[in-house]
C-alpha cells in the first residue's frame, strides 16, 4: 500500500455535505464521515478540518433578502459550530480525540482559535475543526480553509465534494458534454470561471502556492486515497 503522500492535510467540509444535501445535520451522514475520517487516523496523518454551514444558514441567501450583511454572516458562522460539534461528538464516539476551535469566542462549548495550540494538538494526534469561519462577515469557509491551512502550514487542501468528483469544464449536472479536468492550475480556475472555491480563497492559495484536490467523498476511501497520493479528482496547483 502506498504511504501517505500528506502529513498534515486541511479537510473542507461543506455544510450540504452533512446535511445529506437537505436542510439540518443527517446523523447518519455526519456517522459516515466520521468514520472515513477515523480510517484514515491510522495513518499518522494530521487532520484539520473547516467546516461551512450551509445546510443550516447561508448569509449570501440572507443578505439578498434584504437583511444586513453583516449579521446574516454571522449568524451562518453560528451554523458552522452547530456542524463542527455535531462532527466531533460523532468523531469522538469513534475514539478519536477531537478538539473544535472558533473564530469567535464562546468557551462553555469550544477553545478560541489559537494557531499555536492547534498545532500542538494536531501534533499530539488530534483532529482539530475550525469553525465560525475567519471571525469576520464577507469572508467564505473557503476562505477559511486558505487561511487556516496556511496559518498551520498543511501541505494539501482537500475539498471534499457531494456528488461531484472533480472540477469540470462546466456544471456537470446541468451540462452532458462537461469533461473533467486530472488537474488544472488556479489561474485557469480563475480565468474560466470554475466554481472551485471562490475567488479570494483561490487567490489566497494561488498567491502562496498551496494545492488543492477536489474529489467526491461519496465513494469510500475517497479521503484516505487522497492522502496517500493516488489518483483522485482533480488537482489544483500551481503552474
Amino acid at each position: 500500500m502506498l504511504k501517505p503522500k500528506y502529513q498534515r492535510v486541511v479537510l473542507k467540509l461543506s455544510g450540504e455535505a452533512l446535511g445529506g444535501g437537505s436542510f439540518g445535520i443527517d446523523p447518519e451522514v455526519v456517522g459516515y464521515i466520521a468514520q472515513e475520517i477515523s480510517s484514515v487516523m491510522r495513518l499518522g496523518v494530521e487532520i484539520a478540518i473547516v467546516v461551512g454551514g450551509g445546510n443550516i444558514w447561508r448569509g449570501a441567501v440572507g443578505s439578498a433578502k434584504g437583511m444586513d450583511r453583516s449579521t446574516a454572516d454571522y449568524m451562518g458562522m453560528l451554523a458552522t459550530v452547530i456542524n463542527a460539534l455535531a462532527l466531533q461528538d460523532a468523531l469522538e464516539t469513534l475514539g478519536v480525540q477531537t478538539r473544535v476551535q472558533t473564530a469567535i469566542e464562546m468557551r462553555q462549548i469550544a477553545e478560541p482559535y489559537i494557531r499555536r495550540r492547534a498545532i500542538r494538538h494536531l501534533e499530539k494526534g488530534r483532529i482539530v475543526i475550525f469553525a465560525s469561519g475567519t471571525g469576520n462577515p464577507y469572508f467564505s469557509t473557503d476562505t477559511t480553509a486558505a487561511l487556516r491551512a496556511l496559518e498551520i502550514e498543511a501541505e494539501v487542501i482537500l475539498m471534499a465534494k457531494r456528488g461531484v468528483d472533480g472540477v469540470y469544464t462546466a456544471d456537470p449536472r446541468t451540462d452532458p458534454n462537461a469533461t473533467r479536468y486530472d488537474s488544472i492550475t488556479y489561474l485557469e480556475v480563475i480565468s474560466q470561471g470554475l466554481g472551485v472555491m471562490d475567488s479570494t480563497a483561490t487567490s489566497l492559495c494561488m498567491d502562496n502556492n498551496i494545492p488543492m484536490i477536489v474529489f467526491n467523498f461519496d465513494e469510500p476511501g475517497s479521503i484516505e486515497k487522497a492522502i496517500r497520493g493516488s489518483r483522485i479528482g482533480t488537482y489544483v496547483g500551481g503552474e
